[in-house]
């Protein structure tokens, strides 16, 4: 019987979380898709994967944290209830990883097309590695000043 319990467990445990947004790859997406595109074009398209993939790794970063959480409070206080997490990746976790394929078939073909680089958006990563570091900041300054 504490055998079955294990079991269920370990296997609640590796299946039932949803993945960190940071271990998502990236689906490939052809950058013949964006052929006929102009600069101008690549780089509104830039914005616009850039933007939602941002607000999709907060998503699936809410997520997952939170499992994570009721994945810790389960395992020590009432693993019963671990059943009960909601868990796994969905639809979310599939588009985020196509958009992170698009940006660099868009980041492909402005390179193709001899764009500016310096008028492309900053990539999702960039954007997400900035917040992050503001964040920290406003944190170690607001524990300085109490």
């Amino acid at each position: 019987m504490k055998r079955i319990v294990f079991a269920a467990a370990v296997s609640i445990v590796t299946f039932g979380c949803a993945t960190s947004p940071e271990d998502l790859g990236s689906a490939y997406v052809s950058p013949l898709k964006y052929k006929d595109y102009d600069c101008e074009q690549v780089e509104m398209e830039m914005e616009h994967v850039s933007q939602r993939t941002v607000t999709l790794y907060q998503s699936l970063k809410r997520t997952a944290d939170n499992d994570a959480a009721q994945m810790g409070i389960g395992l020590v206080l009432f693993w019963p209830a671990l059943f009960f997490l909601e868990g796994g990746d969905g639809p979310e976790a599939q588009e985020y990883s196509t958009l992170k394929g698009e940006f660099e078939a868009l980041r492909t073909v402005s390179v193709q097309k001899g764009c500016k680089q310096q008028d492309m958006p900053k990539s999702p990563e960039e954007i997400i590695k900035e917040k992050a570091s503001r964040e920290k900041e406003q944190r170690e300054s607001h524990l300085l000043t109490e």
